[in-house]
């Protein structure tokens, strides 16, 4: 009887274990990074059997082997890797897509104040004594100047927001590997098979998940689940035999980005961290180009000016002063100062302002920039599509090995409950036919 009753024994610490273990399993349903968890059990050893030979007739019940976490490494790595390159794509088209609202005609109205500056010499060469449209074709040039301040502003500061965006976003990966390193240590004491083993490669699996999704890094496992990670690609040590090393990032004075480790440069293709240098990158050319683009213009349109001759019989004037968009100013001329005549006539300039509209005029060519800034939004997005479908691919093929499906949890239960209620009855027959035995004797 003392084997029926073992055997009883043991089915209820393990069954009751396995409810325990369903009711986790339920309670994480919705929690992230929660792999569902399955209890392992194996055949007890009974009387008279041994690990190297077990008889027919010596049933011993049921062990408990531990908690086994419903994970594929390979699928776990193919989300992470997705993850990132999803993760790069988002950075940056959300930058892109900022210097494209900033270079836009409705924020900084360049594009309506060039065309405003040109419509309006059009219609000095009908009327060039007009004062109106004079002051007109003035307010145009002060216009289009300040809309080249108004832009090198927002592009400035967006500069200024990546830097803090990635300065945080460092501080906030460099926090994860601290994290890392005190889940291996928990790791590494912790009684295999146990829940807070489990718990603790919950945790691990989602550090790594955040790391992956902020850069491109490669783990390895020892035999305890404490991981090993490199930055991939250069293979620099971040977190391993007791060691973090912490990344740092640089911002230059034009607003790009470096990474480093240790001080020596690190290469980072993958994460948010890429998509952060990236668009840091592409507001650093769009702010080199706006600045070519104003200096380029006030030139161009200066010397259109001075070619011409003022009300009172002057040489023209230039229209701007500045070295740079953020510098741009229109010059302070009154409208007796418009350069409308030149020697063949009182609206001689001005028919030569009209005949600067062409495929290179300062117009056409701030459209010409802006249709590039658009394509390059176009790609971005159609990237951060590609891998944003990818990598929800991906996380959709992981979830399906690790997630908790609350119509299985349910039929495990009432099988749980209904080998526990059995457990229990052989208790109970044991304890009734010991009772029997000894009121016969």
């Amino acid at each position: 009887m003392s084997d029926l009753l073992g055997i009883g024994y043991s089915g209820l610490k393990a069954y009751s274990r396995a409810l325990s273990t369903i009711g986790d399993n339920i309670a994480n349903a919705q929690t992230p990074g929660y792999a569902r968890r399955r209890l392992e059990m194996m055949e007890a050893v009974g009387g008279g059997n041994s690990i190297f030979y077990r008889g027919s007739t010596h049933p011993g019940g049921v062990d408990i082997r531990g908690l086994d976490r419903s994970v594929d490494q390979w699928l776990i790595a193919d989300s992470r890797l997705t993850s990132g390159d999803a993760e790069r794509a988002a950075a940056r088209l959300d930058w892109l897509g900022k210097v494209e609202g900033a270079l836009s005609d409705e924020t900084n109205g360049i594009k309506t104040a060039l065309t405003t500056l040109f419509t309006t010499a059009d219609q000095l060469t009908a009327d060039p004594a007009n004062r109106t449209l004079r002051a007109q074709f003035l307010q145009a040039v002060d216009d289009v100047a300040s809309g080249f301040r108004t832009a090198a502003d927002q592009l400035a500061g967006m500069s200024e927001g990546i830097s803090g965006a990635a300065a945080s976003a460092v501080s906030d990966f460099n926090a994860n590997l601290g994290a890392l390193e005190q889940i291996n240590i928990g790791l590494r004491k912790a009684r295999p098979g146990s829940t807070n083993e489990a718990s603790l490669l919950d945790e691990r699996d989602r550090l790594l998940d955040r790391l992956s999704s902020q850069a491109g890094v490669s783990a390895t496992f020892d035999a305890n689940g404490a991981v090993t990670l490199r930055a991939a690609g250069t293979g620099d040590l971040l977190v391993g035999g007791g060691v973090v090393t912490p990344i740092a990032v640089t911002t230059a004075p034009d607003g790009r980005l470096s990474y480093s480790i240790g001080g020596a440069p690190l290469a980072i293709s993958t994460g948010a961290l890429a998509g952060l240098a990236e668009g840091a990158n592409h507001v650093a050319d769009q702010r080199a180009a706006l600045d070519t683009m104003a200096t380029d213009f006030a030139a161009q349109l200066n010397a259109a000016h001075q070619a011409g001759i003022d009300a009172g019989g002057n040489p023209g004037q230039p229209l701007f002063t500045g070295a740079s968009a953020a510098t741009l100013t229109a010059a302070p001329l009154t409208p007796d100062q418009v350069a409308a005549a030149d020697a063949s006539g009182g609206n001689g300039n001005m028919l030569a302002f009209g005949a600067m509209r062409g495929a290179n005029d300062p117009e056409a060519r701030w459209s010409g920039h802006m249709a590039t800034q658009a394509q390059a939004v176009a790609a971005a997005r159609a990237h951060d599509a590609a891998a944003t479908t990818r990598a929800d691919a991906a996380a959709a093929a992981r979830d399906s090995v690790s997630q908790v499906d609350l119509d299985t949890e349910a039929a495990e239960l009432l099988r749980f409950q209904q080998a526990y209620s059995a457990a229990a009855r052989t208790i109970q027959v044991a304890r009734e036919t010991m009772q029997t035995l000894l009121s016969s004797l």
